[in-house]
């Protein structure tokens, strides 16, 4: 058994190449090999959103709190709300982000595939991120 006590990590925001706007992670855990599951509490200001990407293994979101965005390539942009779940297949391109004028935090996780957990790719354009 571990226990990772609360607040023994701390903060940090959002990468600039990664986000838009004011996010801030939380690192939950990361599985001691040969596991490889990792997870973060990561939270979005109104507006912030991260930028394109992928999981070699997928992704699982839980929203905690607030009114979120999300959306896969070629899909519509979705409203996410406290409770749901949303699923990234493995390779699935996709964001996700806090709504235009409320924030939101979800619960993010994945698995890491030879030490890679997610692959970033370009910004969600304005216009993208608004429908």
């Amino acid at each position: 058994m571990k226990i990772t006590r609360a607040g023994s990590t701390a903060s940090a925001g959002g990468p600039e190449n990664y986000f838009t706007g004011a996010v801030r992670l939380d690192r939950l855990f990361a599985a001691d090999a040969p596991g490889r599951v990792q997870g973060a509490a990561v939270t979005f200001e109104p507006g912030a959103r991260t930028a394109w990407h992928t999981h070699p293994l997928g992704q699982t979101i839980i929203v905690t709190s607030g009114l979120g965005r999300a959306q896969r390539e070629g899909g519509p942009v979705e409203e996410i709300r406290p409770g749901d779940v949303v699923w990234f297949a493995a390779g699935e391109k996709h964001w996700h982000g806090a709504a235009p004028d409320v924030a939101m935090t979800h619960i993010a996780i994945q698995e890491a595939l030879d030490g890679v957990a997610v692959e970033w790719l370009e910004k969600v354009e304005d216009a993208d991120y608004l429908g």
